[in-house]
């Protein structure tokens, strides 16, 4: 039986931008993505984010302390609006209770009241996001790729 999670969803805002720079470059410094975040870039990173247009986001917080976000931005298509995820963390202490399925619900529920027909986003081919977002109900995009050059 699972445990129950007693938590808040909240819209993510300025005002939680440091708690949720901690928490990215706490996550990201880690285990398996072993990225070098410095404070100022992450927070840079997670401002831009929250001031694009159609911004939208939500943390998670338990007992008032912020343990996850997902937040990205809408953008019209010929299909109507497609919604970009451009971050999506959870404490590492945390993962794999619940809390990230959670907050996708939350989000593709709000997704739906908004009426964004679907959801893109960008992950590490056969990762653990990768994964968990396969047990979620996504599926790799055969019509798209990514492509990077790097100067």
């Amino acid at each position: 039986m699972r445990e129950t999670i007693l938590t808040d969803i909240l819209p993510m805002t300025t005002e939680y931008l440091e708690a949720c720079t901690e928490l990215y470059i706490n996550v990201f410094r880690s285990e398996p993505w072993n990225e070098d975040w410095a404070y100022d870039a992450g927070y840079q990173r997670l401002s831009d984010i929250i001031h694009t247009p159609n911004f939208l986001g939500f943390t998670v917080q338990d007992n008032g302390e912020i343990v996850g976000f997902i937040a990205g931005y809408s953008k019209v298509s010929f299909q109507g609006l497609t919604f970009y995820l451009a971050e999506f963390c959870v404490n590492n202490k945390i993962q794999g209770k619940g809390y990230g399925s959670r907050l996708l619900s939350f989000l593709e529920q709000e997704l739906q009241k908004r009426k964004i027909h679907s959801l893109f986003l960008i992950t590490e081919k056969n990762g653990v996001a990768h994964k968990f977002y396969g047990r979620k109900g996504y599926s790799v995009n055969e019509d798209r790729i990514i492509m990077r050059k790097t100067f």
